[in-house]
């Protein structure tokens, strides 16, 4: 029996009692992080739906989940049986819900949302467009938390120090430089609410969400001064001391809104409303000023000491691949049974066995078939295809390296490849390149280079439904904002390509029900030897599938580009391959083509 109907039975009685009209439910938490403690998982919980984006809003008689094209299969699927109704948005970064919620409710009526779920701008806009109608945006009530009565408690697991080896910098020396952006902007206080510019202004890592190594805390910089507001729990007498040492003093996550409350009216303080809560900007009683937050816009130009780090961690990363598909081959060789979640997990006890690995930068996903055309398909041990000698897969994997967060997609053909199939991968393979190898001007925005990795496919009358990259943390989160490659009304098309900055370019495409394509590598963006260009430097370390390139569409640039990296990986990752078979196998992987 579905569980989600019963859910939403007991929250419309709660929205009954207090006379609200209709809620709505986001994906997101008081940090408004993209993956969310269990604790935050309130949009899952009274869905049934697990993607890591889409909204619900549910009225007295209906109940809506809006996502993207990514999740579109697998909405339809985990949303059976649920009353939840689909509404799949074209635009992923929309807001057609809200037409919804206009054309579902009269004037007078009242939608509610629970302050500490939404940013400030968030806030915002939502009060313009539903006062425009009418309706009432109230922000009073947290109803998830009444009738979600066993909801899983925050984690308490210690935090960590990000050793200065890696970071390259002390959280002194990132808390000088953050102070020095503040005094220029007129601030007295910087509040730091996203979880990663947290982890990496005081160089703190913890494991309070999956996949993401970072702490559950805020942060109020000051001159002089910062503070960390977090389970003290949490803290370890040498985590204790490092925090003592950069002058950091700590003060319980819960008394955020009474340090807020109490800070004085005549001192002023940098706060971004894109990323701070409604909650805790209503409870600020300084001057604001409106910018964003600095340390998400340093971390994001990643040092050269950063980059050196993360290049040695894409030499053990490919080295586990290369492990993984040789297991993968000989299995399907010898009539050894194997599925998607086995492959899933032999990447991860493969990447387990490579030093200063702390876990899956994301879980992983390995598509089989029809199974690869769901974008972010994850595979469960009750549904997962076995696999056999024909058909694609596409596996998209990653790990949390101390010295580097990987994120790679390969496509296999594992036999019976089709004619169709070689030419929809060497498109893809062709716009990857185009993207690789661009040369572009200062000032070249992500939306720009979006088009180029599109290019071969447009040719041809195909696409695919999602941004051709995102910006990718330092041992910290996978997506990291702000740049990438997407259309131009997301941050990442808008945001200005700097060198620095550590980015994946993935186009795919996808058929339902047939195959699904993707091919990722993570590239850095470099002065150019051109005066005022910059260009792209590749730091993933794997070889293309051979058995799925049609030469024939290739130029000689590209072949020559492809057979210069097949010679880069064997160089760089044949060292870290413990296996005498392996390494021999690797050889013909990375021939010529």
């Amino acid at each position: 029996m579905n569980i989600i109907p019963n859910r939403l039975r007991t929250l419309r009685a709660a929205m009954a009692a207090k006379s609200i009209d209709a809620i709505i439910i986001p994906s997101s938490d008081p940090h408004q992080s993209e993956y969310v403690a269990n604790h935050w998982q309130e949009r899952s919980w009274i869905s049934g739906f697990t993607g890591s984006a889409g909204l619900v809003v549910v009225t007295a008689d209906e109940a809506g989940l809006w996502t993207d094209s990514r999740y579109f299969l697998q909405g339809e699927q985990e949303l059976a049986g649920t009353t939840v109704q689909l509404h799949k948005m074209i635009n992923q970064f929309g807001t057609p819900y809200i037409d919804f919620i206009v054309d579902s409710l009269g004037r007078g009526s009242t939608v509610a949302i629970n302050p500490w779920m939404f940013a400030k701008a968030q806030v915002n806009d939502l009060q313009k467009s539903l006062g425009r109608k009418g309706i009432i945006l109230n922000t009073d009530f947290d109803l998830i938390s009444e009738v979600w009565t066993d909801r899983p408690a925050l984690s308490q697991d210690p935090i960590f120090i990000h050793d200065v080896k890696y970071t390259g910098m002390s959280a002194g020396d990132k808390l000088d430089e953050v102070s020095s952006q503040m005094k220029a902007k007129g601030a007295d206080f910087h509040l730091v609410t996203a979880l990663d510019d947290i982890a990496w202004v005081f160089n703190i890592r913890g494991s309070d969400v999956d996949y993401n190594p970072v702490a559950i805390a805020y942060g109020l910089i000051g001159k002089g001064i910062a503070t960390l507001f977090i389970n003290e729990a949490k803290i370890t007498a040498q985590v204790r001391q490092n925090l003592n040492d950069n002058n950091i003093e700590l003060i319980p996550y819960e008394d955020i809104v009474k340090v807020l409350n109490e800070m004085s009216e005549q001192s002023t303080i940098l706060v971004d409303e894109t990323i701070c809560n409604d909650k805790l900007y209503n409870a600020i009683n300084a001057k604001i000023i409106h910018g964003t937050s600095i340390p998400k816009l340093l971390k994001g130009i990643k040092s050269t000491v950063e980059i050196a780090h993360v290049k040695e961690a894409m030499k053990k990363d490919g080295a586990a691949i290369a492990h993984t598909f040789y297991n993968l081959e000989l299995w399907l060789k010898n009539g050894i049974s194997t599925n998607e979640c086995k492959v899933a997990e032999e990447l991860a006890h493969n990447r387990s066995q490579q030093a200063d690995y702390f876990g899956e930068s994301f879980g992983a996903i390995i598509g089989y078939k029809g199974n690869g055309a769901i974008i972010h398909y994850h595979p469960m041990p009750d549904t997962c295809k076995t696999l056999s000698n024909d058909g694609i897969l596409l596996i998209d994997s990653g790990g949390q390296y101390s010295d580097g967060t990987t994120d790679i997609t390969r496509t296999l053909t594992l036999g019976n490849t089709s004619q169709k199939q070689k030419k929809c991968y060497t498109l893809i393979l062709k716009g990857m390149l185009e993207l690789t190898m661009a040369k572009f001007p200062v000032g070249t925005s992500g939306a720009q280079l979006d088009t180029l990795a599109r290019h071969y496919l447009w040719n041809n009358g195909l696409n695919y439904g999602h941004g051709t990259g995102h910006g990718v943390g330092f041992f910290l989160n996978v997506h990291e904002p702000p740049q990438g490659f997407a259309p131009f009304s997301s941050e990442r098309g808008r945001t200005i390509q700097e060198p620095g900055m550590l980015s994946s370019n993935e186009p795919g495409y996808y058929l339902e029900g047939e195959f699904g394509m993707r091919i990722e590598n993570l590239i850095v963006t470099n002065k150019s030897s051109f005066e005022g260009f910059l260009e792209f430097e590749t730091v993933t370390l794997y070889p293309f599938e051979h058995a799925l390139i049609e030469l024939t569409l290739l130029s000689l640039a590209e072949i020559d580009w492809i057979n210069t990296y097949h010679k880069e990986c064997l160089d760089k990752i044949s060292p870290f391959i413990k296996s005498a078979e392996v390494k021999e196998w690797f050889v013909g992987k990375c021939r010529t083509i």
